[in-house]
């Protein structure tokens, strides 16, 4: 059977679009390949490193990419996860089989303090992990506490 390809795009592909990059590939490496991008890339985001190494997984060595190095790829699912994207370059996006969005919190409108910082992140990062349930269904969290990733204890 033939991978299917994967596109997540987002404003700088440094946090969403990697996040879901790394949770669809822990989820399905053999069924897809995945790809990330954005229209501004600012450098992988340490916070969404660190959520992920919580998680069981290693996206320390995944790259910010720009958009325009995929706008002669075709792929099964062009995906982009905050609105910015979807407003601001609708003709620069990939062609896709099937496009489907959705606006995730951006991570600038993520709390002050690290503490904070890192709940907002892991928040973030659940969310994602259940909308791929949802669009990836053939593809479950088989992790142990699949549904729900582990998550650190915040201090009160």
């Amino acid at each position: 059977m033939e991978k299917k390809t994967v596109l997540f795009i987002c404003s700088f592909n440094s946090v969403r679009s990697q996040i879901a990059e790394g949770l669809l590939n822990a989820r399905c490496k053999d069924r897809y390949t995945v790809f990330s991008a954005g229209i501004a890339p600012a450098g992988l985001n340490p916070y969404a490193v660190e959520v992920m190494k919580e998680a069981g997984i290693d996206i320390s060595a995944q790259k910010s990419k720009q958009l325009n190095h995929f706008t002669t790829t075709r792929f099964d699912y062009v995906i982009t996860m905050c609105d910015r994207v979807k407003a601001a370059v609708p003709k620069s996006i990939p062609k896709g089989e099937t496009i489907i969005h959705r606006g995730f919190v951006s991570p600038s409108d993520i709390g002050e303090n690290k503490v904070q910082i890192l709940a907002d992140f892991r928040a973030l990062r659940d969310d994602i992990n259940a909308w791929l349930t949802e669009i990836f269904p053939e593809c479950p969290d088989n992790r142990s506490g699949a549904g729900e990733l582990k998550k650190e204890r915040v201090p009160e």
